[in-house]
């Protein structure tokens, strides 16, 4: 296992409409590094975004897609994303305030 600094884990937020409306719940949804663990991805949001409390880290693993360039097949990069829940007493995150 690499040795993973906090602000190494997180890589971007992510932006669809299925994430949008789960921030109504306090879930917030990060791509972030694929040999993060749970624990790692706690600490990264709290040290990150300031006044936050993470309640509990859902993750999942996304294969690469297969991609076609004329005969040649490859395969995009694999990522792993995750939904991190908010507890009720903490700060919204605020790079999702003006989206």
């Amino acid at each position: 296992m690499a040795d993973i600094k906090y602000y190494d884990v997180i890589f971007e937020p992510v932006v669809t409409e299925k994430s949008m409306s789960g921030m109504a719940d306090r879930k917030y949804t990060f791509y972030v590094h694929p040999d993060a663990t749970k624990s790692q991805i706690k600490d990264a949001v709290e040290k990150m975004f300031d006044g936050t409390k993470v309640e509990r880290v859902n993750t999942m693993n996304l294969d690469g897609k297969t991609k076609r360039r004329g005969m040649t097949f490859g395969k995009t990069a694999k990522r792993k994303k995750a939904i991190v829940t908010l507890t009720e007493d903490s700060k919204e995150i605020e790079i999702f305030q003006g989206l």
